[in-house]
């Protein structure tokens, strides 16, 4: 034992290697069959053909990435154009997705430090009020979300009784109501990593930097903000990949001139006249946006801590 703990701990780590792939065993088991296993599924249902009357033939088939990228006109025999439908789709929710980021990051950062920064008895209660919302189911908030922002809803009876409109101001089944409701869905999931970050920080080097004459915004700027970057990273991540791929929120205060992608997915599996194969085939180009900003944010986390090292 001595010479395992003068190793380095060795012999702690010997002692739980022979167990370590049956303790991980349940973790992976329950990967496979909620994680792997569904994704797996949807890859192949993309390649196989629709069956009239919902549901797929076990015939292998490019119809549904080819109706995804192309259009052939009506009966398929026309020459192949750029399907630039489903193309906008994708891009209104990459940018539906990126500004509820953002605005999440605006909110959130500040009301992150300003909760890490209090005293730490009283830290828990900031935290239970920013999530005790979230409590209630997403559809429960989102519906009465649209309640409060119809023509006729509490906020424009407000504002028209306080005089500062006439007319009431139509929000629901715009962009602006769509941000709102991701905004309201996933602010605590840019709000929690972030405080996380700051509470870990170690503020004598803002001190430091206050000694040395450098401005609030260049400690903030040049010391905080580097130091907690993967509090912030995180939350950017938690907010955007479940903003892309939201369907309550636009369904719900969208409308139909505010599709996006999650949207056209569950159309796709949803009644007799879904088509399966193209709503797994979308979910698969989806699924394959995601890992590619995944990879992108990870080699430039990677590249950072090297720099770091």
């Amino acid at each position: 034992m001595a010479a395992g703990a003068a190793s380095g701990g060795s012999a702690t780590t010997d002692t739980y290697a022979s167990a370590r792939n049956l303790l991980l065993l349940p973790s992976w088991v329950i990967l496979g069959i909620f994680v792997l296993a569904p994704v797996i599924m949807m890859l192949i249902y993309s390649f196989l053909t629709k069956e009239f009357r919902g549901g797929v033939i076990w015939q292998f088939s490019l119809a549904a990435y080819d109706q995804f990228f192309f259009d052939r006109g009506l009966f398929g025999d026309e020459p192949a154009k750029i399907e630039w439908t489903y193309i906008n789709i994708f891009w209104r929710s990459t940018w539906q997705a990126g500004a509820a980021t953002i605005l999440s990051l605006l909110i959130g950062f500040p009301t992150a430090y300003f909760i890490a920064t209090r005293e730490e008895s009283v830290r828990p209660i900031w935290v239970f009020l920013i999530t005790i919302p979230y409590w209630v189911n997403l559809l429960i908030r989102t519906v009465s979300m649209k309640f409060l922002l119809r023509d006729e809803g509490p906020l424009n009876d407000f504002l028209m009784s306080t005089g500062l409109i006439d007319s009431p101001i139509h929000i629901i089944n715009t962009n602006f109501a769509v941000q709102l409701g991701l905004f309201y869905s996933y602010l605590p999931f840019m709000v929690l990593p972030i405080y996380a970050a700051v509470e870990r920080y170690n503020f004598s080097m803002s001190e430091a930097a206050a000694d040395l004459y450098a401005s609030k915004w260049v400690t903030l700027r040049r010391i905080v903000l580097p130091a907690i970057k993967p509090g912030v990273i995180a939350g950017c991540i938690l907010v955007f990949v479940p903003s892309l791929g939201s369907f309550l929120a636009p369904d719900l205060l969208g409308g139909a001139k505010n599709f996006m992608i999650g949207s056209l997915i569950e159309e796709q599996f949803k009644g007799n006249a879904g088509n399966w194969p193209f709503g797994a085939a979308a979910s698969m180009v989806l699924l394959s946006m995601v890992l590619i900003i995944l990879m992108i944010f990870a080699r430039q986390q990677s590249k950072a801590d090297k720099a770091e090292g």
